[in-house]
């Protein structure tokens, strides 16, 4: 079996990080940070989202754990007491792999035949450089849906349906079901200008796609990762073909994360 490690970074995690390490050679488990079968991230759900962007070029072939040294997470559901008996669970194959479904955005830019593609396992954001009002033509499936004003969209993942999107009133999806869901961000409706006001769940033969109206530099988020676009010419949404797969070794349900996050 070859391992690799990711810490948040701070004193707790990195004790933790290099006690899992030391552990894992002495029971003859391979580090290996450029194939690694299976990726353990301590600290929270951000870091298993680092770990996961670091390793996005493997999905087909790694899986993620995580390891919370702070509070519960909806990725990382192993406490730091717990380690050895995950370390051994890991030796003996004694885990299932589950998959969850990913965020394809592709940006086209009007320089022809120029295109940025990223995935996500959260949510992708989008408003504009300088803070004013976006104002984005959506189409679905190739038809006109909308023209959208306000601060900006969020469009997440069923997995990422609990983070952001929750936050703006989005629902929770469960990540059995290959979808995304746009939630609009303090959307503009009046007299004047209308959006149809409620997030939208489109399944993974849908595809969304907004075109700029009246800028020309955006600012996205890819869960945590900060970009800015300049030139662009359209965005596409849609369910992405690949997949995360998480190395599952005990039942805990979704909606028991959901519960034990948002109610208990």
């Amino acid at each position: 079996m070859k391992f690799f490690i990711v810490s948040k970074g701070d004193t707790k995690s990195n004790a933790l990080k290099d006690k899992m390490m030391n552990y894992m050679i002495d029971m003859n488990m391979e580090l290996d940070d450029k194939k690694p079968d299976i990726v353990i991230s301590v600290g929270g759900d951000g870091t298993l989202l680092q770990a996961f962007h670091s390793y996005q070029h493997l999905l087909d072939h790694t899986a993620f754990v995580g390891v919370h040294t702070g509070h519960l997470g909806f990725y990382a559901d192993w406490l730091p007491h717990e380690v050895e008996r995950l370390i051994i669970a890991i030796q003996n194959d004694e885990f299932q792999v589950i998959e969850y479904p990913l965020l394809e955005t592709i940006i086209r830019y009007e320089s022809e035949g120029t295109e940025t593609r990223y995935l996500a396992l959260n949510e992708a954001t989008l408003r504009t450089d300088d803070g004013t009002t976006l104002v984005m033509d959506v189409d679905l499936r190739n038809q006109h849906f909308e023209r959208f004003r306000g601060d900006g969209l969020c469009i997440s993942t069923p997995s990422g349906s609990t983070a952001y999107n929750k936050a703006l009133g989005g629902a929770l999806i469960h990540p059995s079901l290959e979808a995304i869901q746009i939630t609009e961000i303090a959307s503009i409706n009046n007299r004047v200008f209308r959006t149809v006001g409620s997030p939208l769940v489109l399944p993974k033969h849908h595809t969304c796609q907004v075109l700029p109206v009246n800028s020309e530099v955006y600012k996205m988020t890819i869960d945590h990762i900060n970009l800015v676009h300049k030139g662009v010419k359209s965005i596409q949404f849609r369910v992405a073909d690949e997949k995360v797969r998480f190395a599952r070794f005990r039942p805990f349900p979704f909606w028991k994360r959901v519960h034990d996050s948002f109610i208990s």
